[in-house]
């Protein structure tokens, strides 16, 4: 009377393994579909690089000022977002108030901001017409279609990414080790730049650079903020933009230009985590 049991536990077992084989054999269409879709698009772009036609294009004026232009807002776009967001991760970190949940998801806002409405939002903020117009105008001061009104609207989407990375780097501190600082000294500034601010640099590295490339890759809120004037707004998206039709061997070369340096980024970011990652293994 046992065999037939033995038979329903054997057709049983070779029916799991044929269903464990079938959906081992869908999730690696599924991974082979996702790669292809993602780094097909990618090495397309490269597939129609000529190399011989790198040496002319680069003394392009087009993608010299593209280049030099925006090298210099992203820099100071990156400066000003640790200006700003360092002290307001830790802010975040360390302190308990009420509504906090709507400040931090402000924060995060121009992250998931569709790029026309965060310049429509500068706009409607900075623009003589706008919400501070009237002080600007009585400086004399006009912001959107100059340089400054770029590193505005790359500092407005790109400081979120260095927000989120500092107040990471704060929250995962030890707080023994704080408390025991704040024995030996009463001074909170201290405490911060000694032991709060190099315990989490990692982090803040990170979100340095993630901040850096996405103000480098800015395109929407620049267009509809500061306009796309050669050497004075266009950055290397907008030149893209513009050279798409008229120069498309010089919008490849930009594009390259930035997938080059997105990719750079990725990796410096992903070996930080990694070391960080590490050295908190070895702590715990």
């Amino acid at each position: 009377m046992a065999y037939p049991l033995i038979n329903l536990k054997q057709k049983k077992k070779k029916f799991t393994q044929l269903v464990d084989r079938t959906a081992f054999v869908f999730l690696i269409v599924i991974i082979i579909a996702c790669i292809v879709f993602l780094s097909l698009p990618i090495l397309s772009v490269f597939l129609k690089f000529d190399v011989t036609q790198v040496s002319s294009q680069l003394h392009n004026p087009g993608i010299i000022n593209a280049l030099k232009l925006s090298l210099y807002t992203s820099i100071v776009a990156t400066c000003c977002s640790i200006v700003l967001a360092v002290p307001m991760g830790y802010f975040l970190a360390t302190r308990k108030f009420y509504g906090k949940p709507v400040i931090d998801a402000l924060m995060d806002l121009p992250l998931v901001l569709p790029p026309a409405v965060a310049g429509i939002a500068l706009l409607y903020t900075f623009a003589p017409k706008g919400t501070l117009g009237p002080l600007f105008n009585a400086l004399g001061v006009t912001i959107p279609g100059y340089t400054v009104a770029v590193i505005i609207a790359q500092t407005f989407v790109a400081a979120p990414f260095l927000i989120r990375a500092s107040k990471m780097g704060f929250e995962k501190q030890d707080k023994a080790l704080y408390n025991s600082a704040k024995i030996l000294t009463d001074s909170r500034f201290r405490i911060f730049f000694t032991i709060s601010l190099p315990l989490a640099s990692r982090a803040i590295i990170s979100g340095v650079v993630m901040t850096w490339a996405r103000a480098m890759g800015e395109f929407g809120a620049t267009l509809m903020f500061a306009g796309n004037l050669p050497g004075i707004t266009q950055t290397m998206p907008l030149a893209i933009y513009n050279m798409l039709y008229s120069e498309p061997i010089a919008g490849l070369v930009l594009s390259i230009i930035l997938i080059s340096i997105a990719f750079s980024v990725i990796v410096i970011v992903k070996l930080l985590e990694q070391k960080r990652s590490e050295k908190e293994n070895v702590k715990s």
